[in-house]
């Protein structure tokens, strides 16, 4: 056989691969309802180009390691005691200056599958059963510490902390399935985030399998690592617009859906003077101004373009925004936004989830923060482009001239020093 011949055949061979995908590991293998949607993505050129060359980031005292997983959200009480911090686990934990206690939980099905574990990721298999708390906020006046459970919904507990009681879990009949961030104005209203009314942060294996969706046997064990149980990826690779910006009114008890038809909302923030939030839309990579008071009460529109793809949100005491910003935008992530047909060819290709999730991310984790004005300008960029030191931010917040910076994926809360 000519060396042609050869590679004529290997081609085919590899062409057969791709399309048949024999050992299910494209990320979309036992998705069949999966849809790929466009992203309003901003022209290249409006993307933010700015970098942080001393790295700074790298600077970051690396405080509580190994005593903490996953603390997505930093919080202190008003009277300036903490940090307390929801972990992997379905605790909210706080620190009294001393050691970590147990301040509260959001779900009362606590048993030894919710017991610590080696690191945050070890807990996704278990997680909705032991509840995962994701954004905090205090509220002022009253010291209730209000909690956005990723599949409890929006959740409260008293000063004396304990078991969390559940405020909302559905929206105008629809259910929320990823319950995500929280922020309280002077009033007591509460405005949150559902990134997803089709997808939740993991995916319930044994629901799946009675749905008739998990068709061959070994399913879990195509992906690598903790990817398998990320059923929030599929939300990320789809960009698909249910997420909803909702307000919960303590008064009246009823919860209002302001915004709909969001890509992936995610951190919500009120400005200083509360006459608008600011909403992290992860899809898209942009900041969203929603009014609150004023002649454009009700109405939305793009606040800033991100230089790439935000977390959380949080107003510090000037007015101004820090975000956490999960990675930069790459060239790849931007135009597979741009043509989802092209981002379904590739999800199809039997790359498991893990390196489709680097293709996104530019290649690994890389921690990056920004802050803006009240006017949505870019006044700093914060990072550790190696991954050294921070190498993922979930939240920023800011006191006594320190950033307070949480990640879900990270086993510490690392803090850095403001100049």
């Amino acid at each position: 056989m000519t060396p042609a011949r050869v590679f004529a055949t290997l081609f085919l061979l590899l062409a057969l691969y791709c399309g048949i995908d024999p050992f299910n590991h494209s990320p979309i293998a036992y998705s069949p309802d999966f849809e790929a949607h466009l992203v309003e993505m901003p022209p290249w050129s409006e993307v933010p180009a700015a970098i942080d060359e001393q790295n700074l980031l790298q600077r970051s005292e690396i405080m509580f390691l190994n005593q903490i997983q996953g603390p997505e959200s930093v919080a202190f009480d008003p009277l300036g005691h903490g940090p307390y911090t929801g972990v992997a686990d379905g605790r909210i934990r706080f620190w009294n200056g001393e050691a970590w206690s147990d301040f509260a939980y959001t779900s009362p099905n606590r048993s030894e599958i919710c017991d610590p574990k080696p690191s945050p990721l070890s807990y996704l298999k278990n997680e909705h059963i032991c509840g995962r708390p994701l954004g905090l906020r205090f509220h002022k006046k009253t010291g209730d510490l209000y909690i956005a459970d990723a599949y409890l919904g929006l959740m409260k507990v008293g000063p004396e902390g304990g078991l969390a009681t559940a405020l909302v879990t559905e929206a105008d009949g629809v259910p929320l399935k990823f319950t995500n961030d929280l922020d309280i104005d002077d009033d007591g209203n509460v405005y949150f985030t559902d990134s997803s009314t089709k997808y939740q942060r993991r995916l319930d294996k044994s629901r799946e399998i009675s749905e008739g969706k998990m068709v061959k046997s070994g399913a879990w064990g195509a992906h690598l690592g903790f990817y398998s149980e990320l059923n929030f990826m599929q939300l990320v690779f789809s960009s698909e617009d249910s997420g909803r910006l909702l307000k919960y009114d303590p008064l009246t008890k009823e919860t209002t859906v302001l915004l709909r038809g969001l890509q992936f909302p995610n951190g919500v923030s009120l400005s200083k003077d509360g006459s608008f939030l600011v909403l992290c839309e992860g899809s898209p990579g942009r900041l969203v101004k929603y009014w609150l008071k004023g002649n454009k009460a009700g109405s939305s529109e793009v606040f800033a373009i991100l230089p790439g793809y935000p977390d959380n949100v949080r107003t510090n005491g000037n007015g101004e925004f820090w975000v956490a910003v999960h990675c930069r935008r790459s060239l790849y992530s931007h135009l597979c936004g741009l043509y989802p047909k092209i981002r379904m060819f590739l999800l199809k290709l039997p790359i498991p989830t893990k390196y489709q999730y680097l293709f996104h991310i530019g290649g690994r984790l890389h921690a990056v923060v920004v802050k803006y004005s009240s006017e949505g300008k870019l006044l700093k960029i914060l990072e550790d482009r190696e991954g050294k030191v921070v190498r993922a931010v979930s939240e920023v917040e800011e006191r006594d001239g320190k950033l307070w910076m949480g990640s879900v994926l990270m086993n510490f809360v690392a803090v850095y020093q403001l100049e």
